[in-house]
């Protein structure tokens, strides 16, 4: 059953929800080496989740008792070496030339596999030493892997069809993707090595992007299967083989639910809830009971915005996303003059608390937690070119990592390990 504060609405932009964008006229040029600064702020709730209409409590329950220091965007080029032990890839480049760039912050950035193709979706494997990713160099996009130096650089797919999205398995063992090999977008799974693959999905609808549970146990996914509607989408899961398929979000007509995001205990599900008008980030249970509508924003008819791209804090405390609702017409500004004004916001995991990160008047978007919890890596256009940036987790001391004319996207940050 549902439980909303407010009326459901909205249809979301699938692209922005999932930090997938478009780009055209960006020039191709190498990443200039820019050495990253640490971080080393950490959000300070004011006080414990008081959950608002769920008895879950996030695990594990541990909440500072200390105030939030005050917030301050002062931006600055980094200049000094960062902790070291995590690393940030990305894409850079424009639509039809793109490379995949990583930040060491014990160093420089690196910008490996460019060619004049198109790179996307960089994924980490789970031990953090080899990077998957969807190109297009051998004619049609396929699955590559290669080592976090750019070396061993492997086709893993090598199928008449596009293969998209890779997504490594808890254990390392496994990537899930996308392919149309079969005629229609399906859900595919394979070991590391390209090895044994396997279709796990088989409907007419397009299956699209797989997320795993934290045990690796199920997969979670988008499908349209049952509606004629292109614009209605919803959220299913299924065991990490294929059997035992379950919807879990959608009610009535004109759904278009979007973005899953695991919580890290693996019991909540965080995602982009929508009706035609508006959407917002809502949270449901693995099982899909319990679905709680968590953004509501107090605006009239005329003036409501959209919530995008929900991710977990590592702790699971805490929920990341990013909004227009600041923009003075968030329903109609992407018809206005300059586009939407997109914010970085933080809450509670239950919704409580919402807390403004970023101030300029700028497309501040696709925002990842580091692994150890204490910085969000995000790109941004506030000084004119999108750029990449991290800042603690309290929105302070925001760093440019980047400083080329192209177009970015894609954040992955390397897991500890």
């Amino acid at each position: 059953m549902k439980r909303n504060r407010n009326s459901h609405r909205g249809i979301v932009l699938l692209a922005a929800s999932l930090g997938v964008f478009a780009c055209s006229g960006c020039s191709r040029q190498g990443l200039e080496s820019i050495p990253a600064a640490a971080m080393t702020s950490t959000l300070s709730p004011a006080a414990p989740i008081a959950t608002r209409t769920s008895t879950w409590t996030p695990s594990p329950a541990i909440f500072p008792s200390s105030t939030p220091a005050p917030m301050s965007n002062t931006e600055s080029p980094s200049t000094s070496a960062g902790e070291g032990g995590e690393l940030l890839a990305f894409v850079s480049g424009d639509y039809g030339n793109s490379e995949i760039c990583i930040v060491d912050f014990d160093s420089n950035a690196t910008c490996l596999a460019g060619n004049a193709s198109v790179q996307s979706k960089p994924a980490w494997s789970p031990d953090g030493m080899r990077i998957a990713f969807a190109s297009d160099r051998d004619g049609n996009d396929e699955i590559f892997v290669m080592d976090m130096d750019g070396s061993h650089l492997a086709n893993l797919t090598n199928s008449p069809g596009n293969d998209r999205n890779p997504a490594w398995a808890p254990d390392g063992k496994r990537i899930a993707f996308v392919s149309d090999r079969d005629g229609n977008e399906e859900i595919y799974v394979m070991d590391g090595d390209g090895s044994n693959g396997t279709r796990l999905t088989d409907d007419p609808a397009e299956d699209s992007f797989p997320a795993w549970s934290p045990d690796g146990r199920r997969v979670a996914f988008l499908s349209a299967r049952g509606n004629s509607n292109y614009f209605e989408n919803y959220i299913y899961v299924m065991d990490a083989d294929g059997s035992n398929t379950l919807r879990l979000s959608g009610e009535g007509e004109h759904v278009f639910d979007s973005a899953p995001a695991w919580s890290p205990d693996g019991r909540k599900i965080a995602f982009v809830s929508d009706f035609p008008g508006i959407s917002n980030i809502s949270v449901m249970d693995a099982d899909g009971s319990d679905v709680i509508q968590l953004t509501d924003e107090d605006v009239d008819q005329l003036n409501e915005a959209f919530d995008f791209a929900p991710a977990w804090s590592p702790d699971g405390l805490f929920i990341v996303f990013i909004t227009n609702r600041d923009d003075p017409r968030p329903a109609s500004c992407d018809s206005g003059e300059g586009g939407c004004n997109y914010k970085i916001y933080v809450m509670y995991a239950d919704g409580l608390h919402e807390t403004r990160l970023t101030e300029n008047r700028s497309y501040d978007t696709n925002p990842a937690w580091s692994p150890d919890g204490k910085r969000i890596a995000f790109i941004s256009d506030r000084e004119g070119n999108q750029e990449v940036y991290i800042m603690g987790a309290d929105g302070s001391n925001i760093i440019r990592l980047s400083d080329t004319p192209s177009y970015k996207y894609g954040l992955a940050w390397q897991p500890k390990k």
